[in-house]
């Protein structure tokens, strides 16, 4: 017996310097068969089991657990049912909803905004998540793209309306504000409504059509066209996203911290939706704050933190305090770090299990880092080759194409090498595309990649894989950039800038600041003969139309802008080049937010950008 105990003990150590990994890989590999089982039940019940559904049980089984900590007030499970009653009997009322409607949600991070969300899911509509940062054009054709019938925008959002409201108006589309005080005619209030409203269960006949396949949301992602583009949320996909939270560990048990937009995947489909996945806790934030992070962790016991990488960055400079590691947080859920913070993060912070993760919100193939390594999104398994077949194949960065050969067909990369990320489109892994907008839905679908007629979904990212099955996010290609979180369309500010009457061309694109995720926005432009830059009505007229994070902080004066063969914009070479005045002969102007205009990037103000002491 002894001597078998010992060999047991030698050949776990053997295995454990062989397979380093191979505990947390069996960890993970059997979470997500433990989903693949429960998600294969709720796909074949009758009618569809959906996640409202896997609410409704938590109020059963849990009602007086808390689901939602928002500032001082806390709503169990069972106030958020009633609440959620009230709301949707008042919609099917007054609104004159049915099953299968669309209704556009503009609202910042508050309770009453996942309260609508389970009260159209009760009655089988769906929700389109406006980004409420977003104003006038953008704004129009977000609501207009997913055929909404009915906006329900949030009290402080008024004048965002108002701005839109004669067009709504000519549209036929109902207006409610969650506010008391209407301002103007041809909005309504919906908080009388709600209260005066039954908070008695909703039948559950009223979504007995809803099906995997049904939309659950419209969520926006940027558009090479240069407007937001509404990626389709079906069940099916929203049950998938939800489950993130149990492929990382997360039980019934945890508190989850919420600070991102819930108009985002991240925000609502993981952090929200994860929550109802598992019967936890939501502590939900109206928005990010480094200085109160850790302090509203400690407040309410929060385990599970979302983070981008921006966030995770914003709590590595806040000051140092002797209770930095003084919290119960053993979770962070998010992507888009960088090592270096990672580390210090960890180093700072304490013993944190960092799930760094790759996923599109309309794509059809995703990574989970479930091995702590540091600088990593994920780990080629079993589980990634049966259930989520991808490739990487190589990819021309001036033609912005993938390389093929003699045949037409693609080249899938070596390993180590960088290619660009490709999903197999089958029915378990779908690519539904985007509402109202058959082209870029298209543009998405990549055909005839190792076989003539196959068809895979286009990431339009570029990924590495090393030696030990390792995947590392590598860089965004086409014709958007991401900087504080947000995707942000080239065109759409390209389109914007050439409103001005002394611009004639524009090249929009991303640029690397050290110290900084993602890319900030910058222009290369063509002025009209005669004529300067307005360095004031440009900053005014970016600040009408495009939220903060899209405005390029940098715009470089050319004297013609260089095209492709095709007559496509070339920007690798000045992606390249950068802002630097010592390398540009080429005038440059840096947006001041203070001074609101365009000022001449000089030297000094370039040293004080790269020191940090001027803030992007």
């Amino acid at each position: 017996m002894f001597w078998f105990f010992v060999s047991a003990v030698i050949l776990l150590f053997a295995l454990k310097y062989r397979y380093p990994y191979l505990i947390k890989e069996a960890k993970y590999i059997y979470r997500v068969a433990l989903i693949v089982y429960r998600m294969t039940k709720y796909f074949k019940s009758k009618p569809f089991y959906t996640l409202v559904d896997r609410f409704l049980d938590s109020v059963q089984k849990n009602p007086h657990k808390a689901f939602i900590r928002f500032q001082d007030q806390t709503y169990s499970y069972a106030q958020s049912d009633k609440q959620s009653n009230k709301i949707a009997r008042s919609l099917l009322k007054h609104a004159d909803l049915h099953e299968g409607d669309t209704v556009a949600l503009l609202f910042g991070n508050e309770p009453m905004f996942l309260w609508i969300c389970l009260a159209l899911a009760k009655i089988g509509c769906s929700a389109a998540l406006l980004n409420h940062n977003i104003r006038s054009k953008s704004l129009l054709h977000c609501f207009s793209c997913c055929e909404a019938r009915v906006l329900i925008a949030g009290a402080e959002l008024q004048d965002a309306v108002e701005e839109v409201l004669p067009a709504l108006r000519e549209q036929g589309i109902s207006v409610y504000i969650l506010t008391d005080h209407v301002t103007s005619e041809g909005m309504k209030s919906l908080t009388d409504k709600i209260k005066q409203a039954s908070d008695e269960p909703v039948p559950a006949d009223l979504r007995a059509n809803v099906s995997f396949n049904s939309p659950a949301a419209y969520i926006y992602t940027s558009g090479t066209t240069g407007l937001p583009k509404a990626a389709v949320i079906t069940h099916r996909r929203l049950w998938v996203i939800a489950s993130f939270q149990s492929m990382c560990g997360v039980t019934s048990d945890d508190v989850v911290y919420v600070c991102l937009p819930l108009y985002h995947s991240a925000g609502f489909g993981i952090g929200f939706g994860g929550a109802i996945e598992r019967g936890a806790t939501v502590v939900l934030k109206s928005k990010f704050s480094s200085s109160q992070f850790w302090d509203d962790c400690r407040k309410y016991n929060v385990t599970v933190m979302q983070y981008i990488g921006e966030t995770m960055r914003y709590l590595c400079n806040t000051p140092k305090k002797d209770n930095d590691r003084d919290h119960k947080v053993k979770i962070a859920i998010g992507n888009g770090v960088r090592a270096d913070v990672w580390k210090d993060f960890l180093n700072r912070f304490g013993r944190i299990n960092v799930r760094e993760l790759y996923a599109a919100t309309e794509g059809n193939v995703g990574f989970i880092n479930y091995t702590d390594k540091v600088g990593v999104v994920g780990r080629i398994n079993i589980i990634s080759k049966v259930f989520f077949p991808f490739a990487l194949i190589k990819f021309d960065i001036e033609k912005e194409e993938p390389v093929r050969n003699t045949e037409g067909l693609c080249i899938p990369v070596g390993r180590d090498e960088v290619g660009l990320l490709v999903g197999k489109i089958t029915k378990h892994t779908p690519f539904v595309g985007y509402a109202g907008n058959k082209q870029q839905t298209e543009k998405k679908r990549l055909s005839n990649v190792f076989v003539k007629g196959d068809l895979y979904f286009n990431s339009g990212d570029l990924l590495r894989i090393d030696n030990e099955n390792f995947v590392y996010f590598q860089d965004r290609v086409g014709d958007t950039f991401r900087w504080k979180g947000e995707n942000v369309a080239t065109t759409e500010v390209a389109d914007i800038l050439m409103m001005m009457d002394c611009i004639e061309e524009a090249n929009v694109y991303g640029v690397k600041v050290e110290g900084h995720e993602g890319r900030i926005g910058m222009a290369a432009v063509k002025l009209k003969e005669g004529r300067e830059l307005d360095c004031v009505s440009i900053c005014s007229v970016l600040a009408n139309y495009l939220p903060v994070y899209a405005r390029p902080r940098f715009i470089r004066i050319q004297n013609s802008l260089e095209v492709t063969g095709t007559f496509k914009m070339k920007k690798v070479k000045l992606v390249e080049e950068g802002f630097d005045p010592t390398l540009i002969q080429d005038p440059l102007y840096f947006l001041d937010l203070t001074q609101k205009k365009y000022i001449p990037l000089s030297q000094e103000t370039h040293n004080s950008i790269m020191s940090h002491d001027i803030k992007l």
